[in-house]
Parts: structure tokens; C-alpha cells; sequence
């Protein structure tokens, strides 16, 4: 597979504080990497640097081999690259159905073929039987996934998943697990997930990067990873 996105020494600091330093890191095109670290570790600076919502002080973010480090969020968002942040920030007011159109209007799908769409997207997530109700009466785990529909919707091609299973019941986030490897596995789709549910991570059977103290400090699959005594240390425990 080719690599769809690189970060190369990417850096950030607030003023005296170091949030990332010189973090290098690849995705290939259509796979999901977990990103995990204890609280502090840097990791929803490093997701913000590749949406565009931050600046870096330092390095360069590639996407299929060219430097979008200057560009701006809605840019980055024409290319693919779209974000879901922890809390889901759906329209209440209107539909499951309706939210899901908004994305899709953003798109080049023909008039004639978007009633399809929408409701392929709908399906996808879980949510096709709740096509008619308000977002606002959605359960937590539904808004999170109708979150995840809109960026469907919009024809995304990187995921940048901020813990997607916060607040969700057990059946929901084995759920979402299944529901982001249909994603890479069907629809070819990549993704980069924050997550503190380590139950998740393990379940998800994707490659873990570990940051800490803004660097990565390993890599690997979640069984190399979870073996590491330094990963122990700064975040799972004995």
C-alpha cells in the first residue's frame, strides 16, 4: 500500500511548554492506527496539527506525497481529510437523515443518486431504521456514530477519530470496533484513533503508536506494545 500520510519532525510548543517534539509518523492508504499515551502525552496536539486546527512550530505533514503544512482546515477537508472530535457535534434539530444530506450536498454525487447515498451512509452506521429522528433523541453512541456518518458522507478518506467510543456502553464500542474495520476493510478508508479504552485498542487488532511526554516512545502491534516495560511504566500499570 502507499503512504497516504507523514508527519516529519512534527513540533509543537506553547510558549515554555513542549506538546510534540519531532514526531515522525506514516499511515498507508486504507489502514487504522491506534494512537494511545497517558494524559499530557500530546496526542490531541498531534491529531490537531493534521486537521489544521493547529499550527506546528516546527516539521512538515505530507498527504499523498505533497506538504499540506500551510494549509488551512477546509483545504485539508477537500483532500479527505476529516475529524471527529470527543464530544459529537451533530445538528439536534434535524434528522439523522438530514445531517447525513448536508455532508453529501458538500459533495459531486448527483441529484438522482442521493437519496442513495444518504441512506447507504445511514446503513453503514448503524442507523438507517433511525433515519427519520432527531439527532437530539440519538443515544449517545448513535450521535457518536452519526458523527462518523457525516464524515462518510462528506467522502472522506482519513479518519481522525478523537476518542470515538467515550461515553458509550459496552455494545456500542464492540460496535464501533467492528464498524471502523468494515470502514478500512470495505470502503478502503483510513483512520488515526485517539482511545483510552484499552479493551478497544486490543480488540481493534490495528498497529499502536504510544506518545509520551509529546514523542513517540514505541511502536508496534498491541501485544508488542502492551509487553513493553516503558509503556508499562508511563501508562498501562503492571
Amino acid at each position: 500500500m502507499s503512504t497516504l500520510l507523514e508527519t516529519r519532525r512534527l513540533s509543537k510548543h506553547f510558549r515554555g511548554l513542549v506538546a510534540n517534539e519531532d514526531v515522525d509518523f506514516k499511515l498507508e492508504a486504507g489502514s487504522v492506527r491506534s494512537v494511545i499515551g497517558p494524559n499530557g502525552a500530546g496526542k490531541t496536539t498531534f491529531l490537531s496539527m493534521i486537521s489544521g486546527h493547529l499550527p506546528p512550530t516546527r516539521g512538515s505533514i505530507h498527504y499523498e506525497g505533497t506538504e499540506i503544512t500551510g494549509l488551512s482546515v477546509v483545504q485539508r477537508a477537500r483532500l479527505g481529510i476529516a475529524r471527529k472530535f470527543q464530544t459529537p457535534t451533530v445538528f439536534d434539530n434535524l434528522s439523522a437523515y438530514q445531517n447525513v444530506e448536508l455532508a453529501v450536498l458538500a459533495t459531486e454525487v448527483p441529484r438522482g443518486e442521493r437519496h442513495g447515498r444518504i441512506m447507504a451512509v445511514l446503513e453503514r452506521v448503524r442507523l438507517a431504521e433511525f433515519h427519520d429522528r432527531p439527532a437530539r433523541v440519538l443515544s449517545h453512541g448513535q450521535r457518536q456514530w452519526l458523527e462518523i456518518g457525516l464524515l462518510i458522507g462528506s467522502e472522506a478518506r482519513l479518519l481522525l477519530l478523537d476518542e470515538p467510543t467515550a461515553g458509550m456502553t459496552a455494545e456500542e464500542t464492540a460496535a464501533t470496533g467492528q464498524l471502523v474495520r468494515e470502514l478500512s476493510d470495505e470502503l478502503k478508508l483510513a483512520a488515526i484513533i485517539i482511545e483510552h479504552d484499552i479493551n478497544f485498542i486490543r480488540d481493534l487488532q490495528a498497529p499502536v503508536t504510544v506518545l509520551h511526554l509529546g514523542k513517540v516512545l514505541v511502536e508496534g502491534d498491541f501485544a508488542t506494545v502492551s509487553a513493553d516495560p516503558r509503556v508499562r511504566e508511563v501508562y498501562l500499570g503492571s
